[in-house]
């Protein structure tokens, strides 16, 4: 089966959905004909021109970059720029550009999870949980005998579906009293009289866009004219999978050990692996972020994590992290090059796009380092 670039795309965007990414980010699909067929794809950080210029040599129909091209707004891409240059060779050489950004960070098989895993954490879960889909829950009050046709109408309208699982309820038997008033048309009792009926409660979730369709559903299946029933705003409790940074177990090690160990994952950068805390410290929870991570800094101070690694940390946000940490027992610091840690991320898409595509598409990580820095001494 040939596939063709908007068969990846919705692919792509399946995995890191564009919604999902922070508001200021520029994400999916930069240039390229939908139409066109895609056999090979490239991976990489950063669509600098000499990754554009190797993915155009190998014969590539796509490149798939971390980082945005166009973050910020331009007024032009002509050729004597190197964006323009980046764009102009990609477009010569028949290759597109797709961008999976901050929404390739937060998701699941994405850029921290990926971090995560090469640095052999285990029971993983979000540093910050992203939101989940707004939940209502109904609570209907129905006449015993009628509650099964109530509760079928409800879920056919999406109440009751979670996670693998639909019409999902709790029934609680119970009384309801009432008694019905002048102009009444009830379906049991008499006006004027105080009626007692078995009836029971129901429960059920549902998306908080489903909630007219429910409504209609549950009203046009009970059998009272005034039903009881209440509509009540969930909180979100998060995603267990998806969201912001990772956090999870290793082994008991030193930081020194556990730095060690990170020096020798990464790929090897001038800026190599810098440490905050005492070498000889006890590590067994570990916090990891891709790319930039100090907006997680005041969060992870006064967690139970031992270390927290990410990149770009700056002079003034680490001093004062290490302040605050050593007064409440807080995490040590380590800060490794950016690219490094988000390289992790290219061989995991690799095998996850040959894993969903088979042998119709041939995926590559790019052999350019991106890494800005090229000696420290």
């Amino acid at each position: 089966m040939q596939r063709t670039l908007a068969d990846l795309v919705d692919l792509l965007h399946t995995w890191y959905p564009p919604a999902t990414a922070e508001s200021w980010d520029a994400v999916g699909l930069v240039s390229g004909d939908p139409a066109e067929p895609v056999r090979k794809v490239m991976l990489a950080v950063d669509p600098t021109e000499e990754v554009a210029r190797e993915a155009v040599a190998w014969g590539a129909d796509l490149l798939v970059c971390h980082h945005p091209l166009f973050l910020t707004p331009v007024h032009g891409v002509a050729a004597t720029t190197p964006k323009g240059r980046t764009l102009a060779t990609l477009t010569k050489g028949g290759c597109a550009l797709l961008t999976a950004h901050t929404n390739a960070d937060h998701a699941v098989g994405g850029v921290s999870e990926a971090l995560a895993t090469v640095l052999g954490l285990r029971d993983l879960r979000p540093i910050r949980p992203a939101p989940t889909e707004p939940l209502d829950l109904l609570v209907a009050c129905v006449p015993t005998d009628a509650a099964p046709p109530v509760r079928a109408a409800i879920a056919e309208a999406g109440a009751g579906a979670i996670g693998d699982y639909d019409h999902c309820t709790f029934t609680v038997p119970g009384l309801g009293r009432f008694r019905p008033l002048d102009g009444a048309n009830p379906a049991v009792g008499e006006v004027g009289s105080l009626t007692v009926v078995e009836e029971d409660r129901i429960e059920a979730v549902l998306p908080r866009r489903l909630r007219g369709a429910v409504m209609t559903a549950l009203l046009g299946a009970h059998p009272y004219e005034e039903p009881a029933y209440s509509l009540l705003e969930l909180a979100s409790p998060g995603s267990r999978e998806a969201g912001t940074g990772r956090r999870g177990d290793v082994d008991p090690t030193t930081l020194r050990g556990f730095a060690e160990t990170v020096a020798g994952v990464l790929p090897r950068t001038a800026q190599g692996v810098r440490v905050l805390g005492d070498p000889e410290r006890v590590v067994r929870r570990v916090a990891v972020c891709g790319g930039s991570g100090d907006f997680l800094l005041d969060e992870l101070a006064s967690s139970d994590v031992d270390v927290y690694l990410t990149s770009d940390l700056r002079h003034h946000r680490a001093a004062e992290f290490a302040e605050q940490s050593a007064a409440s027992g807080g995490p040590a610091l380590i800060d490794v090059a950016h690219w490094a840690a988000e390289s992790t991320w290219l061989p995991a898409l690799a095998e996850r796009l040959t894993g969903a595509v088979g042998d119709t598409v041939e995926a590559r990580v790019s052999t350019t380092r991106t890494d800005p820095w090229d000696l420290r001494l």
